[in-house]
This record gives C-alpha cells, structure tokens and sequence, in this order.
C-alpha cells in the first residue's frame, strides 16, 4: 500500500499535501481501492467553505457513495475539473492527477489534529 511520506492524513482516509497556504485533497490509495471503480465526483464550487472533519465533495463509486471529509478549514481555492470527464483517474493516481481539490488553508494549527504517515499506516493495517 502506497503511504506517500509527504502527506498528513485522516482517519476517513482523506490526504492532503501541503503547499505554502494551500493544502490539495485527494483519497488515499486505501480508500480507492476500498470504493472500488470510482464513476462520479461531485466537486464544490472554488469560493465554498470547509470545515475540518466535514463533508466538502461526494465520491460516487459503483459499490457506495462517500463523503470527502475536509482535512482542513478553509475556502476551495481550486476543483479538479479533469475529474466530471474522467472520474477514474482517482483509481489511476489517487496521490497525483487524482486530487479533488484545492483548500486555501484559515489555520495551519489544524494540521496537529491530522494523522502522519507512520500512523496512518497503523490505521489501515
């Protein structure tokens, strides 16, 4: 299972990478392959607020439907449009061309409340 070392984590399985005062969002590798076949994103609109913990986008799977879980407060500076045309390339490169979206980031404090790989790993073990 690919842990990337770069990232924080949640326990709902969400990454993010963080980029000056941007954080990108995706699944992990873990989740994908959990969900199965993944056929629709529903995205957020760039100017959205999230919360940390709460529900910011919907991945539709051809097993289940789920909620992406925002890593971080903040507003959605960015979607990946690339996803309404070709949801599949979550499965193909999930820590990659596979990000959901982009969070400007309110406080970076939040980061503590998130996983490092090394437990994250615990997690999904």
């Amino acid at each position: 299972m690919n842990i990337p070392a770069n990232l924080y984590y949640t326990k709902d399985h969400e990454w993010a990478r963080v980029e000056g005062d941007i954080a990108v969002i995706g699944i992990t590798e873990y989740a994908q392959g959990e969900l199965g076949d993944i056929v629709f994103v529903e995205l957020p609109q760039p100017g959205d607020a999230t919360r940390q913990f709460q529900p910011c986008a919907n991945v539709e799977a051809v097993k289940a439907v789920s909620d992406l879980y925002a890593p971080l407060s903040g507003e959605v500076a960015e979607v990946n449009g690339s996803l309404e045309s070709d949801p599949q390339i979550i499965n193909k490169d999930p820590y990659g061309e596979g990000w959901i979206l982009k969070i400007k980031i309110s406080s970076k404090d939040e980061l503590n409340n998130l996983l490092p790989p090394d437990e994250y790993k615990k997690l999904i073990e």
